[in-house]
């Protein structure tokens, strides 16, 4: 059973997401504090670090990453800074992800599986439907053993996808995940057209989507 370490000094919010982690599966450990966290660190040994940046007057979270980082722990932020210099300041300390608050349970979910996979050193490849297969090591993209082309942009949408699988995902939320990636502006009619060319390359009927569906009125989703 995999541990995390969660970093928060709202009850409510150790409480709820404590139980929910615990109903996926996981032994969850939590610190109210700094000093109670960098202890447990070292006395509980966990496989991940999920930390509230601010810790009101009870230490810094940045403080706590630094001392996960240094035992090459993974960390994911949970913060309501999401302010540049805040989540800046956190990737730059070499956290893997950040989610600001308030959250969905089953998104931070899936970004923990994701943050897990990476440092487990677990086969990179991932399958779907339709005989599609993502290495993520390779960056490539195999259609019924073929690799197919993808553009920057249409590859990390589909990584977006795959991350997120069973997940709804508003366009608001496609918009900001893939945001500015190969220097590309992105906006709503922009995120149109690629969804459009990378459901050409991967479904075997773009008319009728198997892998990325439409749910209508809300957004996308890869069941």
């Amino acid at each position: 059973m995999q541990k995390i370490l969660l970093v928060e000094d709202d009850i409510a919010i150790t409480k709820s997401l404590g139980e929910f982690l615990r109903s996926e599966g996981f032994d969850v450990v939590c610190a109210a504090s700094e000093r109670s966290a960098q202890q447990a660190l070292m006395a509980e040994k966990p496989q991940l670090l999920l930390v509230d940046v601010s810790l009101e007057n009870r230490g810094s979270g940045f403080n706590v990453c630094r001392s996960a980082k240094m035992l090459k722990l993974p960390v994911i932020f949970l913060t309501a800074k999401t302010d540049e210099d805040s989540v800046v300041k956190g990737l730059d300390m070499g956290a893997d992800d950040y989610v600001p608050k308030p959250f969905r349970p089953r998104e931070l979910l899936s970004r923990i599986r994701n943050v897990l996979r990476h440092y487990e050193g677990g086969t990179s490849v991932v399958t779907l439907g339709l005989g599609i297969a993502v290495d993520t090591d390779r960056g490539a993209v195999m259609k019924n053993g073929r690799e197919i082309s993808l553009s920057a942009l249409e590859y990390k949408l589909l990584t977006v996808f795959v991350d997120n699988r069973g997940i709804l995902l508003t366009r608001n939320k496609l918009l900001e995940l893939i945001w500015d990636i190969a220097g590309d502006y992105v906006n709503d009619n922009t995120l149109t057209v690629y969804i459009k060319r990378l459901r050409e390359k991967i479904e075997d009927d773009p008319q009728d989507p198997q892998l990325i569906k439409t749910v209508r009125g809300l957004g996308y989703r890869m069941d």
